[in-house]
């Protein structure tokens, strides 16, 4: 059987901890950042880190060698 493909949208935007975690950086600092809060604004810095139904299917299916 051949090798499964990584989707390499996928493999630019998670990477797996060595927990097996699945981090990403979080959306929304990117532009129009005036009427974003300061508090807001650190809180969008912190890596975001996938929880339940979705870790299974990015695992599996987007990186099934990470």
């Amino acid at each position: 059987m051949p090798k499964m493909k990584t989707k390499r949208a996928a493999a630019k935007r998670f990477s797996l901890t060595a927990n097996g975690k699945i981090k990403y950086k979080k959306q929304n600092l990117r532009h129009i950042l005036t009427k974003k809060s300061t508090k807001r604004k650190r809180g969008l810095r912190k890596a975001g880190y996938i929880v339940g139904g979705q870790e299974y299917e990015i695992k599996k299916k987007l990186l099934p060698y990470g």
